[in-house]
């Protein structure tokens, strides 16, 4: 129990000092509030385009694409796409009809309101049974586009976001004007989407493939009927995944690169921090080398003081890692970005601020581990004769 008792002691003796030595206390903890809030703001980012890409993702809706396609890229012919009405498992509409819906995506280009940017995103090809497939959209004003016709409805977030979309307007694709016939909410997506007639969209471009095929199930569990289904059939090249699957596929580099930024800038910022709480803590020991000489001539050993230098690193730390994610939280919970041109909001999460406290700790503890050993090995003579 010694050891214990003398690490205590330390312990108090420590943070009972910190007011005296107050410069450098600081210099650790808003070293750490910096880096945390950074780490745990562009981790938000990544959070919020998730939130984004699966707020509307439904457990009895999936999605069929060609076999190892990747993103919007599948390749469905218009029979192998027709066979998916037959599957068992599919939903059926109030007359019987499958709920399936055949898709297309044509990159087209807007500009933004604020900035004239210009972004590229895609115009949905759909069939007309879109509102029942999809019951979060919601015509707001206008109507839906009509099969067979050039015209098109865009989302509210088109119009706040980018100009050209209010109902009315033209929208050149293919030297022809599509007009704006309809405005639309999603659910929770705060992204600019276009819709129109699939098929008039395959005639313009003359292309005779669907990207995708969309489908509502019986129920979620109808998942594995559906499948299995799918798998016993040899002349069909589709593979089908439940709709938050297929959606976390499409934007897996998008996350990735978030992720990344978010991770290598907190990174250096770490490593900024880390080195700065060491130069401190250095600072700290040198001006307690006759305290800690003392410390060792009546009997403290040097676990102890290892022990008490890292614990008052890690003290200090703490309260960084709390006010960052605080900080992080204050202003930058419910931010909305748009890198890329995806617009979403940030999410500061109670996981994410954990992670800071982790990320925190771990500074705390890189930083106190050679200060504390600095402090043991001192030879008591030599720390004596220097003051």
């Amino acid at each position: 129990m010694q050891p214990l008792k003398q690490f205590f002691g330390l312990l108090a003796v420590n943070v009972a000092g910190i007011p005296a030595r107050l410069g450098a206390a600081l210099t650790i903890v808003i070293g750490v509030t910096c880096t945390v809030a950074v780490l745990v703001t562009m981790l938000a980012m990544g959070v919020g385009a998730r939130n984004e890409e699966l707020g509307n993702a439904r457990d009895d809706r999936v999605v069929f694409t060609s076999t190892g396609a990747q993103g919007f890229q599948g390749s469905i012919p218009r029979d192998e796409a027709a066979t998916v009405r037959e599957l068992p498992g599919i939903r059926k509409d109030a007359a019987g009809r499958p709920l399936v819906s055949f898709n297309a995506f044509v990159p087209i280009e807007a500009h933004r309101r604020a900035t004239g940017v210009r972004i590229f995103f895609p115009l949905v090809g759909t069939t007309s049974n879109t509102e029942e497939l999809s019951p979060e959209l919601h015509l707001s004003a206008g109507r839906m586009f009509r099969p067979g016709m050039h015209e098109l409805i865009a989302s509210k977030a088109c119009v706040r976001q980018f100009t050209g979309f209010e109902i009315g307007e033209q929208r050149s694709i293919r030297a022809i004007d599509w007009p704006i016939v309809g405005h639309f909410d999603m659910g929770n997506m705060h992204n600019c989407v276009v819709l129109t007639d699939v098929e008039t969209l395959l005639t313009t471009f003359g292309r005779n493939s669907y990207n995708r095929v969309t489908a509502m199930l019986d129920s979620p569990a109808a998942f594995a009927t559906v499948r299995a289904a799918l798998q016993a059939d040899p002349t069909l090249h589709l593979e089908v995944k439940r709709e938050r699957e297929a959606t976390a596929g499409d934007f897996k580099q998008l996350n990735a690169l978030l992720n990344f930024v978010a991770y290598f800038v907190g990174s250096i910022m770490a490593v900024g921090a880390t080195l700065g709480a060491v130069n401190s803590l250095y600072a700290i020991v040198d001006s307690r080398r006759r305290e800690v000489a003392t410390l060792r001539a009546i009997g403290f050993r040097g676990l102890p003081i290892v022990a008490s230098v890292i614990c008052e690193s890690l003290l200090l730390a703490l309260p960084g890692a709390v006010l960052g994610g605080a900080l992080a939280w204050i202003f930058f919970n419910g931010m909305a970005a748009s890198p890329f041109g995806f617009s979403f909001q940030l999410s500061v999460t109670w996981q994410l601020a954990l992670l800071g406290i982790v990320w925190a700790l771990a500074m705390g503890l890189v930083g106190g581990v050679l200060p504390a050993l600095r402090a043991a090995r001192v030879p008591v003579t030599t720390a004596l004769r220097a003051v």
